[in-house]
């Protein structure tokens, strides 16, 4: 990325959009590590016909989302522009799947023994029974939900320099080491949390800050919960300081904490957990060690008055983000 961008050898790098740069990066880490499509920072898998990458078909998927979840399927034959690119980019992916799934086919039944995801899903489908088998438009669902997951869902510079020294690159055993910078990457809120109530059950639930006290919510079987995880962790209840941005608040959290929602909790919580925080991890100890990100001001603007700028431009698909924003990076001096 450093040195395709052109920032090798620059001192202060402004990156107009920062999340054209960590989408990017998720994808193209979900991609090679899960599924061994082959990719680099120049050039992304394409689809079959080469006319939409499809890190691109999966930010129209994303942004989209909301439209084909939410209206009646008939609006989404209508010939309105967003709904025709909608559909569009999910042919694409459609169509890129479908080939994958046929090469994977093929290179399984010729004993390849690459271990990615992909195709170690691939082989376990051949080798289940008839009657657990997924047909091919069930092994794709599967393949693009975690595709797509893993897409839009990713401390202090002495603390990475501790561990890494000024150029040595992160092992997977320096994971746990590097803490505080996991930190950093849990004290982005989580969005919402959906639960089905299996059975008809009473949640006990504690009154508001300030009363005593609790009371009973009866939840009625098939009932949807949709948990609202942005209150949850913005309640001083639980979290002292909420509004302030403080890592600290989760240091020492074992790796697999429960008292991180973010990924969700119980037997229902986020398979890729593990892996997006190692890939955040990594990521941000790369990066920090080496620079300095610091917000782009506008004329007269303080570090606070742009926080609540950015933070007040906060965009809801599958997942909650904030606006499209510019960054600086600058280059650290050598310890």
């Amino acid at each position: 990325m450093v040195e395709v961008e052109g920032w090798k050898n620059q001192n202060v790098v402004e990156i107009p959009v920062i999340q054209k740069i960590t989408a990017k990066l998720a994808f193209l880490l979900i991609s090679t590590c899960g599924f061994g499509f082959p990719s680099t920072w120049e050039d992304s898998p394409q689809t079959a016909d080469g006319s939409m990458p499809i890190q691109e078909a999966l930010k129209i998927v994303a942004e989209t989302s909301s439209l084909f979840l939410f209206f009646p399927k008939w609006l989404r034959f209508l010939p309105i522009p967003r709904m025709k690119e909608g559909r569009l980019a999910r042919d694409r992916i459609r169509v890129f799947m479908q080939d994958q799934v046929t090469e994977r086919k093929g290179m399984v039944a010729a004993g390849d023994k690459r271990a990615d995801m992909f195709t170690i899903m691939v082989k376990s489908n051949q080798d289940e029974s008839s009657k657990y088998q997924l047909d091919d438009s069930e092994l794709i669902g599967n393949v693009f939900v975690m595709l797509f997951a893993g897409h839009e869902t990713t401390a202090n510079s002495l603390a990475i320099m501790s561990v890494l020294g000024p150029t040595r690159d992160p092992e997977y055993e320096d994971y746990l080491k590097l803490d505080k910078v996991l930190a950093i990457f849990y004290e982005a809120a989580g969005h919402i949390l959906f639960r089905g109530a299996a059975e008809d059950t009473v949640l006990t639930v504690q009154n508001p800050v300030g009363e005593e006290g609790t009371k009973t919510v009866p939840v009625a079987k098939d009932t949807t919960i949709i948990i609202d995880m942005v209150g949850v962790q913005y309640n001083p209840r639980y979290f002292e300081d909420p509004e302030e941005f403080k890592p600290s608040r989760w240091y020492g959290l074992p790796a697999d904490s429960e008292q991180y929602t973010a990924f969700s909790v119980g037997p229902r919580a986020c398979l890729g957990r593990r892996f997006a925080t190692v890939e955040g991890t990594c990521f941000l100890a790369m990066l920090l060690r080496d620079w300095q990100v610091l917000p782009v001001l506008r004329d007269g603007e303080t570090k606070e008055a742009w926080r609540a700028r950015v933070l007040n431009d906060v965009r809801v698909t599958i997942t909650m983000k904030v606006g499209d924003f510019p960054i600086k990076l600058a280059r650290r001096k050598p310890l």
